[in-house]
């Protein structure tokens, strides 16, 4: 198993890296200034269209979309502007984007957006491509994935309640929605919407995808949904939904009726290797705003570094960081070679790992800020919300836990 990264993969990272230090750390405070300066709403900084031309401009965008060349299911006659890159190819680039919250917007390549173009690009007709993945590989548009509910424990995918039925030419849909993050965003355009067609089928055939578009009648965003009291408006926050009657062409079906799970595990298996290196960037971030922070700071006669205490925290954080870095390069070796069933297990522990890791970092790194780690001033805290929200987001952990421990036990069963 060779985690070498390829000569492309290490001139890319250059690439990115250099355009982080050059364009984004620079305009991190730009961007907190034009987002409170716009006031209440979901607002698209300006330097945020600025960075996306620039980057765009240098050959850096639509990273993410891995070589789906053969692949059932896939149109080759729509080509994707992206450089193809396999998911250990990206895996890298995908941390050190994610050292700053926003930045993956930057290159395209941010959340939802990029788990609902690969959605599109491996089980879209032609023509929902092109009204749809289009728009999104430009970055003209945002889209939103509507899954999870209030009413039901959605870590039960199979829990879901909200109805997709046909009538005639069209669907119907009917049901409440949450945590669908994007749908506020100003340029959100597009809808997944995961429902039951056929409750009366098999547990697992009883759910679709449908594409809704959001300015469909019937569609109420009741609220927008804070983590730790952070609105994530530059990502087009969290919005609660409601679907009442909404109609769209029975065209608008993702692959066909009774697929909602398949498509779901085709979405969420690269996601998870982007979410856990994002995260993991953010770690690294944490660990270095701890050891510059204990650096200059004096306690009780000598540097803060100095007490035995930060010692410990500096190399536990080091060793997990590296550990969890590891997990997730094997997972996307194993997905670019044997293929996300064989990767199942792997897939499940880097979901697990890498939040946890995230969280356990960057809480040092608060506690190591004293008071300004709680506050606004160093980002950490929304570095944490962030983390946390990830031992959710797609699963919780117990889910993945159940399916670690179950594949585990096979061995021995």
């Amino acid at each position: 198993m060779n985690f070498d990264f390829s000569p492309r993969t290490l001139e890319l990272l250059s690439r990115v890296r250099a355009f982080m230090q050059r364009h984004v750390w620079p305009n991190v405070r730009t961007y907190e200034e034009q987002e409170r300066d716009t006031g209440k709403g979901w607002p698209v900084p300006a330097i945020i269209e600025e960075l996306k031309v620039q980057a765009r401009g240098a050959g850096l965008w639509n990273l993410f979309m891995p070589p789906w060349h053969g692949a059932e299911h896939v149109d080759e006659s729509f080509v994707f502007d992206t450089p193809g890159l396999s998911n250990l190819e990206y895996a890298p680039l995908a941390e050190e984007m994610g050292k700053v919250v926003w930045a993956p917007e930057v290159f395209n390549c941010s959340a939802p957006d990029t788990g609902n173009m690969e959605i599109l690009q491996r089980y879209g007709t032609r023509a929902q491509k092109d009204q749809w993945l289009a728009p999104l590989m430009q970055g003209a548009i945002r889209s939103a994935y509507a899954m999870t509910e209030p009413a039901v424990a959605s870590s039960d995918a199979t829990n879901i309640e909200t109805g997709i039925r046909r009538e005639g030419a069209e669907y119907v849909i009917n049901g409440r929605k949450w945590w669908c993050s994007g749908a506020y965003h100003p340029r959100c355009e597009l809808l997944i919407v995961m429902g039951k067609t056929d409750p009366s089928a098999d547990r697992w055939r009883q759910q679709s995808m449908i594409l809704v578009p959001r300015a469909t009648p019937g569609i109420t965003l009741v609220r927008p949904l804070t983590v730790f009291g952070y609105g994530h408006r530059g990502h087009g926050g969290h919005a609660e939904i409601v679907f009442d009657n909404v109609r769209v062409p029975a065209t608008n079906l993702l692959k066909g009726e009774g697929c909602g799970f398949e498509i779901a595990q085709g979405r969420l298996g690269p996601g998870r290797i982007h979410h856990a290196m994002r995260t993991l960037g953010q770690a690294e971030v944490a660990l270095e705003a701890l050891c510059r922070r204990l650096c200059s700071r004096v306690a009780f006669g000598k540097p803060i570094v100095q007490h035995s205490v930060w010692e410990e925290r500096i190399a536990a954080a080091r060793c997990e960081i590296e550990m969890a870095r590891l997990l997730v390069l094997k997972a996307a070796y194993m997905m670019d070679t044997v293929g996300n069933k064989a990767a199942q297990a792997e897939i499940a522990m880097i979901k697990v790992a890498a939040p946890q890791v995230a969280v356990k970092v960057i809480d040092y790194a608060i506690q190591a800020h004293g008071g300004g780690g709680v506050g606004p001033d160093f980002g950490l805290a929304e570095a944490y919300a962030n983390a946390r929200m990830l031992r959710l987001a797609d699963g919780p952990d117990e889910v993945h836990n159940r399916a670690i421990a179950r594949i585990e036990l096979k061995k021995y069963s």
